[in-house]
């Protein structure tokens, strides 16, 4: 295979359409570095792994030799993206924009090579653009045009209020590619509109029409919704390891190969080696468990995820078997063979008293080397064995 056959194999991984790829690859033939361009605008100070789909493929144009155009859309961000939205969103102000827009730029360089990445703000080139310039780059575009994009036309038939600002947006991110001169642009499958608006305004400008490039939108934790806070289904750049890694480990078995693919940088021969194994087992836990440290460690360090298993605070699934855990000693009085596991829980520190035992047991929330325990189930001396008490608390014990 060719440099640029695998380059290419590289870039389709995880697409949802190239726009064009004969662009693309006529483009990737000239032999110069190509402006790979992605906006975000910095509507909340956080970032998610589905907002990483999008860095991972930044990324591996960087690997490939490119140029990355990480652009914050500070102007943009105060207009309000209308995609996907029912009604009006309201602009976020100077300051919020700003401080969200700092907290972006430390996150993504947990993925992308900061000396091979270029910041830019939008509002660059927008706030020297006058009033007359404005009005000339609405008229490249017609109302009628607008209204073919799904959200607007949904509104319009609904007789929901569009306002003529959130018109404006669609333009302006296409103007950045003119700016920027782009190759190249990602985005998400919902902004396939704002993307082709880009190749639309470059041809009127004399420029290359750039190569549009989507991306799937990563699902939830739930497995139906896309990846968002609001909805809680999200699992964030910044969570805790501990968090991070049981958020990760608990997924519904639906998504781990979509995340896979989508989040790792595991070759995909390695990831399919991996589905075939569970396939035959019938068990993803331990694909769950390498992908969650791969994600830990990216964004923590390779120590934090060693610890992210047994972290403070971390839950794990019942029935979920950390690879790390404490090590605990019940020491038996002497004549003791055996013990209720009640009694173990206790005396490990794993329940307060024997009430909480009891409870726990009575609602099958002990689990025993994995599977759950029963209420009446003793322990011998020298037995050792992973006792887990509710979500928090589990441990290897061992009876001495």
């Amino acid at each position: 295979m060719s440099t640029l056959e695998d380059a290419l194999a590289l870039i389709r991984r995880g697409t949802s359409e190239i726009i064009q790829e004969e662009d693309l690859v006529r483009k990737m033939e000239s032999g110069r570095p190509l402006r790979i361009k992605a906006g975000f605008d910095p509507t909340a100070p956080d970032l998610h792994l589905g907002h990483t789909v999008l860095i991972n493929k930044l990324r591996q144009f960087q690997e490939l030799g490119h140029e990355v155009m990480f652009l914050i859309g500070d102007f943009t961000g105060m207009i309000g993206d209308p995609t996907g939205k029912s009604v009006t969103r309201p602009p976020l102000t100077r300051e919020d924009v700003l401080a969200n827009a700092a907290s972006y730029q430390e996150q993504v360089f947990k993925i992308l090579d900061p000396s091979r990445t270029r910041v830019v703000f939008n509002s660059e080139w927008m706030d020297k653009l006058g009033a007359s310039d404005m009005i000339r780059l609405a008229g490249q575009y017609t109302v009628a045009r607008m209204l073919e994009r799904d959200d607007f036309s949904k509104r319009f038939r609904g007789e929901q209020p569009i306002a003529i600002h959130e018109f404006l947006y669609p333009l302006v991110q296409g103007y950045d590619s003119v700016a920027l001169q782009a190759d190249v642009e990602l985005g998400g499958t919902d902004q396939k509109f704002n993307l082709l608006m880009g190749r639309t305004l470059q041809k009127h400008y004399g420029q290359d029409p750039q190569v549009c490039i989507t991306m799937p939108i990563l699902e939830g934790l739930d497995g139906v919704q896309k990846m968002s806070k609001s909805l809680g289904n999200y699992i964030g750049v910044s969570d805790q390891p501990g968090e991070m890694y049981r958020k990760l480990v608990s997924m519904p078995d639906q998504l781990v190969w979509r995340y896979f693919e989508l989040l790792s940088a595991l070759p995909m021969t390695e990831i399919n080696e991996w589905r075939q194994r569970a396939e035959q087992t019938g068990d993803p836990r331990e694909a769950k468990r390498l992908l969650a440290v791969e994600m830990v460690t990216r964004f923590h360090g390779a120590a934090a995820a060693a610890q992210a298993p047994n972290a403070a605070g971390n839950q794990i699934a019942l029935g979920e078997i950390p690879d790390q855990m404490p090590e605990l000693e019940v020491v038996l009085e002497s004549g003791v063979d055996d013990l209720p596991v009640a009694a173990v829980l206790r005396m490990a520190g794993l329940v307060k008293n024997s009430a909480a035992a009891r409870d726990l047991l009575e609602r099958g929330a002990v689990y025993l080397d994995g599977q759950q325990c029963a209420s009446d189930r003793r322990l011998a001396r020298g037995q050792s064995a992973v006792l887990q008490a509710g979500k928090k608390q589990i441990a290897r014990v061992r009876l001495a």
